[in-house]
């Protein structure tokens, strides 16, 4: 299974996006579209999996919940928009990654590009794979617009890719 993951659109789903997803199964969209025609635009692109975001209206919260939860390739996978990283969760987030014990962590929100294990917050030898893939739209403080496309491979996440784009042109920037 190919991912492609994005957060933070504010309706912006340009050319460099659908160029740098074009061969991905399915999109996971960690919330804040920005409105109900983008997130239409990327279903009727791709298969979707999405959550709502702080700025996205009620239109959108009809269509994706605050959370879900679902398997990909033997992984779990929890997905939320404001979920934080390692040391530093939301209450909310801390809370279900109890609850539901994720091997994938995905959200947005931020507009920081991170990918890291969290060792610590399972117990055990269990890792958590946290994933925010920054910000894809225009609207923020980011200096550089970005997403991530990876493979799930008998239960391991492979190939890993960075897509990165200077903010007002949508150029590439530096190497995928």
């Amino acid at each position: 299974m190919k991912v492609g993951l994005i957060s933070d659109t504010h309706c912006v789903f340009g050319k460099e996006l659908y160029d740098f997803l074009k061969d991905v199964d399915v999109i996971w969209h960690c919330g804040d579209f920005g409105n109900i025609n983008t997130l239409l635009e990327i279903a009727a692109f791709k298969p979707l999996l999405g959550v709502y975001g702080n700025c996205d209206d009620y239109d959108i919260r009809g269509e994706v919940p605050e959370y879900r939860t679902f398997n990909a390739e033997g992984k779990r996978v929890l997905m939320i928009h404001i979920g934080g990283y390692p040391g530093h969760y939301s209450y909310k987030s801390y809370e279900l990654i109890k609850q539901y014990r994720p091997d994938i962590f995905v959200c947005g929100h931020s507009h920081i590009l991170r990918v890291m294990n969290d060792k610590n917050i399972l117990g055990g030898d269990d890792r958590m794979l946290v994933m925010n893939p920054g910000a894809c739209g225009l609207m923020g403080f980011h200096p550089v617009r970005t997403a991530l496309r990876f493979s799930i491979e008998n239960g391991e996440v492979k190939n890993l890719e960075l897509g990165q784009w200077a903010r007002e042109t949508g150029d590439k920037v530096g190497k995928l």
